[in-house]
């Protein structure tokens, strides 16, 4: 599944940058977010509970921040996995500032497989663009 998205921050190239940085601000915009766990640099476990349609789950997974281009460009690289499923994949951030103000771009593919996968299929698109909605609407109002 393809997942995209553009965020235009009221803030500097450099100021967003800091913010995607910040393990304490990730930790508190990550949606469902119960854990939050550093693993060595810019690596870290994180225990989330998701919701697609009626499906509930507590979710392990283990995200990185890597092939960074400060204050351009990282890839960001996820993987968990809990009692109904697993989800894998990873994305290109990148920032460009114009006016004062910077857009944040994401591209990238996830896959997603399990329980969740069979009875969610039609959702986890949606449920995965808003779980990142919500994500980078917070880190944005952290930044502003």
């Amino acid at each position: 599944m393809k997942i995209t998205g553009s965020y235009v921050f009221d803030a500097t190239v450099a100021q967003v940058w800091e913010t995607l940085m910040s393990p304490d601000l990730l930790s508190s915009c990550i949606p469902g977010c119960q854990g939050f766990e550093p693993l060595g640099k810019d690596e870290y476990r994180v225990t989330i509970n998701i919701r697609v349609g009626p499906i509930n789950g507590r979710y392990e997974a283990k995200i990185a921040l890597t092939d960074q281009n400060p204050p351009d460009s990282y890839r960001l690289v996820a993987e968990g996995s809990g009692p109904l499923g697993f989800a894998k994949g990873d994305a290109l951030v990148t920032l460009a500032e114009a006016d004062g103000k910077t857009t944040l771009h994401v591209e990238g593919d996830a896959n997603v497989g399990g329980t969740v996968a069979r009875i969610g299929q039609r959702m986890t698109g949606s449920v995965a663009k808003t779980m990142m909605d919500r994500f980078f609407a917070c880190l944005r109002d952290s930044a502003n």
